[in-house]
């Protein structure tokens, strides 16, 4: 509901935003333009700009490498998201890395880490060239983390001096100096020191995945528009990051695959950004009075989104000529999102659950507890296992890591199932103290009914135009995991709809 909620508040903000544009179109700049460099100093004081000259060659080459040997290996997915109730495929190709059970969602999806390779965790992959990939990306990783540190230190000093840090001089007029030193990248970045008084610091730039993009957009048939400054067409609309620790750092790398075929259009006098550079695009979120910024983007050029500036600012990206990668190093809220956390909440709710030697009931039927267990019966199921499947076979094209994890899910989930059949034996049984019965069914009742409606919701997701576009190996699958075939795994203890009715029926006596 809040979920929902949420979009309904941004897509009526849009509409008011556009509505008061009409047919004009807001002022935004480049570096073309004199007032660029003090916009840029006084509403986006906190993207930060690093050139690619300042960052050690070796890097670049490792990590350019392994975008192109995900590529070769077919590693990138468009994904199906879900926007207002409809899937849309994504016109950017995805994969995510990171951390050994970290998963990252946005607009309705979950996506799963590849796992970088981690100490003390068996990842087998299917090529060395991937786990050599998934290497260089964790190096980069350790060092954008050092470097974000760095730049929060730097502007906490100028923010106590009372002076504006400079955050980026164009190409052109560049006199910017990384606040990196220069050299070969170190063995293990990840030891950098931060004193005690550091820690909120190492812990909104510590990330824990990347999510990396690549798209050709010549190979695209139809690209958005920008719609409130005439920017030219997008790649990725205008957005805040989801799913991040609260004023975390955003690193971004950007390789942009640029040759002599696409060059900047310094023949010819433009009005605005170069249609054939890759380009960042900011504006302060709902604002129509401060003008946008259109940045160049230029193979192995990073830039920073520090502190709250997700928060109070929107970004988009503008699509160039040459295909482009990125690598985007976000610090993903785990709260609920790591495969600890909802093994954690699996072991909560089987703590319900007496099992004898040939039989099994529960411990309580406290309306609270049957709460407890269905709730994450439902997260389970529909956060965990149904994301999963619905992105096909994708994830075996890198690594087979989760599906041990995978299986103990469904483990898990067949557990919960019998311990719903197990509540519904016992409201039948009409031994308990009637308020405390009739309090039970209620809250049971409603979470059933929440499973049966998004049971519905994501058979018609599998099933839709969008799905059945997608090639064999990515198309999803429904419910792998549940079968009523005695030949494939257990059937269902229970029938969810004569439930409902059951259910239904009873609270209407009740009442």
């Amino acid at each position: 509901m809040k979920r929902r909620a949420g979009e309904r508040e941004k897509e009526l903000k849009k509409k008011k935003l556009l509505e008061e544009l009409g047919e004009n179109r807001l002022p935004y700049l480049t570096p073309a333009d004199a007032d660029f460099h003090q916009l840029w100093k006084t509403k986006y004081s906190k993207l930060i700009f690093r050139k690619s000259d300042t960052v050690p060659e070796e890097l670049h080459q490792m990590v350019q490498e392994s975008f192109l040997t995900l590529r070769e290996h077919n590693c990138f997915f468009q994904d199906l998201v879900r926007i207002k109730r409809k899937d849309f495929l994504t016109p950017v190709s995805r994969i995510l890395i990171g951390n050994p059970g970290c998963t990252y969602k946005y607009l309705n999806t979950r996506l799963f880490t590849v796992p970088w390779p981690t100490e003390g965790y068996d990842i087998k992959y299917c090529s060395p060239q991937i786990h050599d990939a998934c290497k260089a990306l964790m190096r980069l990783n350790d060092y954008l983390h050092i470097e974000a540190v760095r730049a929060l230190r730097g502007q906490n000093l100028s923010e106590t001096k009372e002076s504006k840090a400079t955050t980026v001089i164009d190409r052109e007029q560049s006199s910017d100096t990384s606040l990196m030193e220069q050299g070969s990248v170190s063995r293990d970045q990840s030891s950098v020191c931060v004193p005690e008084d550091d820690r909120s610091l190492k812990n909104r730039t510590s990330y824990n995945l990347t999510l990396l993009n690549y798209m050709d957009p010549l190979q695209m048939l139809y690209l958005k528009q920008e719609p409130y400054f005439g920017m030219g067409n997008m790649a990725v609309s205008w957005h805040h990051d989801e799913n991040l620790v609260e004023r975390s750092t955003v690193a971004v790398y950007n390789y942009s695959c640029e040759d002599s075929a696409v060059q900047e259009s310094h023949e010819q006098e433009l009005k605005g950004r170069d249609p054939a550079v890759w380009h960042v695009g900011l504006k302060v979120a709902w604002d129509i009075e401060t003008p946008g910024l259109a940045v160049p983007l230029h193979q192995g050029d990073i830039y920073l989104m520090l502190d709250d500036l997700n928060m109070t600012h929107q970004h988009c990206v503008l699509a160039g000529l040459s295909p482009r990668f990125s690598s985007t190093h976000r610090v993903a809220d785990s709260s609920r999102g790591t495969l600890e956390y909802i093994l954690g909440q699996c072991e909560l709710a089987l703590q319900n659950l007496q099992t004898d030697s040939d039989s099994m009931s529960l411990k309580s039927l406290e309306a609270a507890v049957v709460k407890q267990v269905e709730e994450i019966h439902n997260e389970v199921e529909f956060e965990w296992l149904r994301q999963f499947w619905f992105q096909g076979k994708r994830y075996l094209k890198c690594t087979d890591w989760w599906l041990k994890p995978m299986a103990k899910l469904e483990e898990f989930w067949r557990k919960l199932e019998i311990m719903t059949s197990l509540v519904l034996s016992e409201v039948r049984k009409e031994q308990q103290i009637e308020e405390e019965r009739n309090e039970t069914i209620s809250c049971f009742l409603l979470l059933l009914k929440e499973r049966q409606n998004l049971r519905k919701e994501w058979t018609a997701r599998c099933q839709s135009d969008a799905a059945e576009s997608l090639p064999e190996d990515q198309k999803p699958e429904c419910h792998p995991f549940w079968t009523d075939d005695d030949e494939c795994n257990m059937p269902l203890p229970y029938d969810l709809e004569e439930v409902i009715a059951y259910l239904q029926n009873l609270v209407q006596w009740i009442e």
